[in-house]
């Protein structure tokens, strides 16, 4: 990465804490992944229940085989078996004591957007658990929500081909806004600010290119 691009991040990543906090927010900057994963694990208490939202960020970060550890009460979204099981831990999740994700886009204004397959994301990310951790990085600063949703659609396939959907979009490279059984983009919520239950929420701000 270049240094200017490199500036222009770490800008970014202090404009969306400053604007998130006005909102109501708890927010960090951080530099990369590594202290990234050393915030969450400084913010997270031992012995607590923990669950997750589907994240390329979390995945980079090398933080959930810490979060197996018998220090945690993990509640793993990545663990092999059935659709009912997996359905299963996202009900459990909501009720735990956190919730830790990534977000897809925020606004200048301080609005996270997130578009979830399963709604089991933006549902923990609204309600139900203690606290919710968000983990995101600069290049997700985006001018509004109109800017946000084309981001999403942007990278929609690159999710969808990740997780192996065989939507249109996967043989496109592009948002065919399809009905497709295994479509990626069925629900969407916008969190507009964090003042309902202040200090509820924490977004971690990575000042580097990180995530889809």
């Amino acid at each position: 990465m270049s240094d200017m691009k490199k500036w222009q991040h770490e800008e970014s990543a202090k404009y969306m804490v400053a604007v998130l906090e006005r909102k109501g927010f708890e927010a960090y900057c951080v530099t990369d992944l590594e202290e990234a994963r050393n915030k969450v694990l400084d913010i997270i208490p031992e012995n607590v229940s923990i669950g997750l939202g589907g994240s390329v960020t979390l995945e980079k970060m090398n933080i959930l085989d810490t979060l197996r550890s018998e220090k945690y009460s993990l509640i793993d979204r990545y663990q092999k078996g059935s659709s009912e099981q997996h359905i299963r831990f996202y009900k459990e999740a909501l009720l735990a004591d956190y919730f830790l994700t990534g977000a897809n886009a925020v606004t200048r204004n301080g609005e996270i957007v997130c578009t979830d397959c399963s709604g089991n994301r933006v549902a923990a990310m609204i309600f139900g658990p203690e606290k919710v951790i968000v983990v995101v990085g600069a290049n997700k600063l985006v001018e509004d929500i109109d800017e946000a949703l084309k981001r999403i659609k942007k990278i929609a396939p690159m999710n969808a081909k990740r997780n192996n959907h065989q939507t249109p979009c996967t043989f496109t490279g592009k948002c065919e806004n399809c009905n497709h059984p295994e479509r990626m983009c069925n629900y969407t919520a916008i969190i507009h600010n964090g003042m309902k239950v202040k200090g509820r929420t924490t977004v971690i701000v990575i000042a580097d290119e990180v995530g889809f």
